[in-house]
């Protein structure tokens, strides 16, 4: 009997350790980006455009976050729950698109059963994180 108690302990500890670790780590977004080009803005190399597709999975999204910088997105197939921090939520179906100025605290989300895939353009300034979480 005493041969078990020591792996029990073992075992036990990391199954601890491992529910407090993920406590910790915030949920990934499940957003799967596939980008097209990034490169300096052409007469102003501080900024960096980028071209990207995005693919939502159902249920997935992401916390309020904002940007250095300008984007426009648009909503290509299925459905998407856009919320500006203070604001109702507002779903945009394909075809929809939105401009979100620089600063703007805001999430995206996939509230439907199927995936819903975007294209987004972002124009952010170089040299700092895209993007920043907000409580």
């Amino acid at each position: 009997m005493n041969r078990l108690v020591v792996p029990t302990v073992i075992v036990a500890l990391g199954m601890i350790g491992a529910g407090a670790l993920s406590q910790q780590a915030p949920p990934a977004s499940g957003f799967q980006a596939k980008p097209y080009f990034q490169m300096p803005l052409e007469k102003d190399p501080s900024r960096v455009v980028r071209l990207q597709s995005v693919v939502i999975p159902p249920g997935a999204g992401n916390r309020f976050h904002r940007h250095p910088g300008d984007q426009w997105w648009a909503v290509q197939e299925g459905e998407v729950t856009f919320t500006v921090k203070g604001q109702q939520p507002r779903i945009m179906k394909a075809g929809e698109f939105v401009y979100v100025p620089r600063g703007t605290v805001h999430r995206n989300q996939n509230l439907s059963k199927l995936p819903a895939r975007s294209i987004e353009l972002n124009i952010t300034d170089k040299d700092k994180p895209q993007t920043e979480q907000v409580p």
